[in-house]
């Protein structure tokens, strides 16, 4: 799981511009991470690309947290 965490932040660093100490398991994309619908979109479509396969839009509305997205990938994607 660290080592998602680490690739997770990584892309979110890049994508939000965010300081990567600021980023935590707990950490919401939308309120502590200033993300929007755009910006969720476009993670999604990063974490597609660097973990391989696929998230259903139901499953993204679902993955509103850093842990939740490290979770789903550790699950569903490695």
């Amino acid at each position: 799981m660290s080592d998602t965490l680490e690739d997770v932040k990584g892309i979110i660093v890049e994508l939000l511009d965010v300081d990567s100490d600021s980023i935590s398991l707990d950490s919401r994309f939308r309120e502590d991470l200033g993300a929007d619908s755009l910006d969720l979109v476009e993670l999604i479509m990063a974490f597609e690309d660097k973990f391989g396969g696929e998230v259903s839009d139901e499953e993204a509305q679902k993955i509103t947290t850093v842990g939740e997205a490290v979770s789903y990938i550790d699950t569903n994607m490695r």
